[in-house]
């Protein structure tokens, strides 16, 4: 009889998966994630599980938030929008670590959190936690967000602060 994972196991396994998928978009997309590179993976379901486009608009998103996707219906396989701040619609060179943070949450849904959509980002841009994370704060601090707030959930409700 097969034993069922503990809750850590799985938590463990996921975090391998997204880290070890990161890893596979920098060998595939890097070493440098541009605008180009952004569209063509999320065409790419080997690393995109649904449909997502792309939107710039800050209606949907929570103050401070930089970027959040949001079902486009029903069922995940409808599609997701995936909607990023305009400020930065004029520098599309940031748009790929935003969009790769949020990608979890598209891919796992609830079963993602902050720790996973680091790991997947870091990887996939073929930085250190630590280097990306800093990034993150950095393109959050730019939309007047609170120092000591986190960057938006990935689907999970953990997070620490950018700590400044």
């Amino acid at each position: 009889m097969a034993r069922t994972p503990t809750a850590a196991e799985a938590k463990l396994s996921l975090t391998e998966h997204v880290t070890a998928k990161g890893v596979e978009i920098f060998a595939k997309y890097g070493p440098r994630m541009g605008w180009p590179e952004l569209q063509r993976l999320l065409e790419d379901r080997a690393y995109v599980r649904y449909p997502c486009t792309v939107v710039f608009d800050s209606a949907p998103l929570l103050p401070g938030e930089f970027a959040h996707p949001v079902q486009k219906g029903g069922k995940p396989e409808e599609g997701f929008t995936m909607y990023v701040h305009p400020l930065f619609q004029a520098d599309l060179g940031q748009v790929p670590a935003l969009v790769l943070y949020q990608l979890v949450a598209v891919n796992y849904g609830e079963f993602a959190a902050a720790d996973d959509a680091e790991n997947f980002g870091a990887a996939a841009l073929g930085l250190t936690r630590d280097e990306y994370y800093a990034g993150l704060c950095a393109q959050a601090d730019r939309l007047g967000m609170d120092r000591e707030a986190a960057p938006p959930s990935a689907g999970g409700d953990e997070g620490g602060g950018c700590g400044h």
